[in-house]
Parts: C-alpha cells; structure tokens; sequence
C-alpha cells in the first residue's frame, strides 16, 4: 500500500502476546484492585457526567488538581490516557531519541513509528548506567531514561541523572526520566533535576496506583516543554470517565502507599526465598517486579505456564539471555510461582 509513509512498513508490533492463566505475572499490574469505596464513588461521578458533552480540552480542573498535591506549576502538567500517548507524543516531537539497551521497548517503537531517528546505547555488564558513552550520544533530542529501570529493576544514581541533565542543558535537548516504578523505589528526583527547563518527568496512574485498565499518565516539565507536547496530542485527550476515576483518586492518593508498601516487603520476600535457588539468579529490584536470569528462558516459561503461572519473557532482549520478568503479586500467587520455580530444580 501506498498510502501510507515508507518507514511504517515492516513496523514490530508493541511486544507482548496475551495468554490466560490462573496466576498473571506478566505485566507489571498492581495485585489489587482500586479499594471498593473509591470504585463506588468513581462510578456514581460516570453516572452523573453528561456523556454527550466534550471533556475539558486539556484536563484543566485535574491539571490544578496535580499541580496543588505535587506543587508542580499547573502550566507545565499534562494529563494523557496512559503515558504511552506521552511517549509517542515526545517521540513526534523530538529532533532524535536517544534511548538504553535493553530498556522499554516502547521508546523504540514510538521513535520508529513517529520516523524519529533512534539511538541506544548498551548498559554496562551488571546493567549499570554507561554515563560516559550516554554524555558523548546525548548531542540533542529527547533521551528517555526509566529510573527506576525496566526491565531490569535497576535505580541510577542521583549524580549521574545530574551530569545528563547538565549535557541536556549543554546541548538543548530533554532528558526525560521515566518514574513509572518511583513509588516502589521511594525516590523522587524532582527536587534534584525540576529546576531545568531541559528535564522532565513521566509518571503513571497504572502501578501503585491499581489503575492500569484506566489508563491515566501524566507529564511534569517546563511549561514551554509542556505546551509543545499538549500542541502534539489531540484535543479533549483524556475521557471525561478516566477524569472522573482520577478525580477520586487524588482526593484519596494515600491507598497507593499502602499497595507499594505491600510490593516493596513481597517483592524483597521473593527475592531472598530465591537466592535459595541452585540455577536460578534473581537480580536486586526497586520496582514492582523481578528480574531473574535462568539456564533456559523457555523452558522455564512453559514449566511455569504449565504450572498455571504466566511470567515474561525476556531473553529475546540484549544482555538478558535466560531471563524471565515476574511481577509482585498477591501472597499466594508468590507461592504458586516459588513452588512452580523449586520444582525445575528438583524434577
């Protein structure tokens, strides 16, 4: 077909293959649903919205409210259905993208689809950040950072986000740390980095926050960052029931600790039980998911799928050859998926 632009063609689809199975660690979910009051209360404020009027053109009134509980200036937040649309919109933007390996396999795709030239740059052997190699790349465009990182769990240190910033300021470009994991790290970098106009910050509603069937992500930047990327994104982006779902939730923010708390103790738990292992390597994690490197990603995959747990594989991924990605789910689900993962090493 000629209708469409050349460099569409022979575009990967977004990597995942939907399977069913009792036990579902495959996608980096919160274990638990939105607490039923604030379900209840969301669902009375659908029922009372005129559904066959427009949202606000930008989310103004849930702007204000981020703004006022994050004391972020309004003009420089922007609301989007999931902060995959932000990606998309930052990579249309963006003169180039400059990216790690292995990361996020969505700041490629975005890149690729908008016809953004893409660079990545390999992580040091034990995924460390490789600064001095990311300084030289940095020459302008959009670097997408996710600090916490996926798929390996890995947190950077707050120095070097400080040196990339200042080459972001350097060479005009953005560096945009991805801080969908934070509240499972505890850390929050925008006391270190907000101050520039050539950083920003994405965030999402989807992991601590029991809202990823929602869809809801947001952007904090400069306001001049912020309006280039709201001219980029359609108008009355976000649904008027998300709104009325977000509405809720930031009048009542303090569950989301609670869910991380829970992620953070379970997670450590998984990981110490494997340590125990003999063949299997879990890696330390600040998200809300493992990382852990087995002698055969496949057959590990289908002794779990056969067992009833779903997991992710990784392995088709650079440096992580054998890995497997497990998120932190509820109690018993962790036990279903340690037996399942003792019994390869003792069948």
């Amino acid at each position: 077909m000629r209708a469409f632009k050349p460099h569409l063609r022979g575009l990967a689809p977004y990597p995942y293959a939907s399977l069913e199975a009792p036990v579902k660690l495959d996608q980096n979910e919160s274990p638990f649903d939105l607490p039923p009051p604030l379900k209840e209360e969301a669902l009375k404020r659908m029922a009372r919205l005129p559904w066959n009027r427009y949202p606000e053109i930008h989310a103004e009134g849930l702007r204000k409210r981020l703004s006022a509980l994050l004391g972020w200036p309004e003009e420089g937040v922007v609301l989007a259905p999931g902060s995959n649309l932000l990606i998309l919109a930052l990579a249309l933007a963006a003169e180039e993208v400059l990216d790690l390996s292995p990361s996020f396999p969505h700041y490629a795709h975005a890149a690729r689809a908008a016809g953004t030239p893409y660079r990545a740059v390999p992580l040091l052997e034990g995924f460390g950040l490789p600064l001095e190699a990311l300084l030289e790349a940095f020459t302008g465009g959009v670097f997408f950072l996710p600090n916490p990182h996926a798929p390996t769990g890995a947190l950077f240190p707050e120095e070097a986000l400080k040196a990339l910033a200042e080459r972001a300021e350097e060479v005009g470009g953005l560096l945009v740390v991805d801080e969908a994991y934070r509240e499972f790290s505890g850390t929050d970098f925008r006391a270190l980095l907000g101050a520039s106009p050539h950083v920003a910050f994405l965030r999402t509603f989807s992991k601590a926050f029991s809202l990823g069937g929602i869809r809801a992500g947001y952007l904090l930047a400069h306001p001049e960052v912020a309006q280039a990327v709201r001219e980029v994104l359609p108008p009355f982006v976000l649904p008027a029931h998300t709104g009325a779902v977000l509405e809720v939730v930031l009048e009542n923010p303090g569950y989301a600790e609670e869910v991380a708390a829970y992620v953070r103790a379970e997670r450590e738990r998984v990981y110490r039980r494997l340590l125990e292992h003999p063949t299997w390597r879990p890696y330390p994690s600040h998200t809300n998911f493992l990382l852990v490197r087995t002698p055969d990603a496949e057959e590990a995959f289908r002794h779990l799928l056969r067992q009833g747990v779903l997991v992710r594989r990784q392995d088709r991924y650079p440096m992580l050859q054998g890995c497997l990605r497990v998120t932190v789910g509820l109690r018993e689900e962790m036990e279903a998926f340690l037996r399942a993962a003792f019994e390869v090493a003792y069948a």
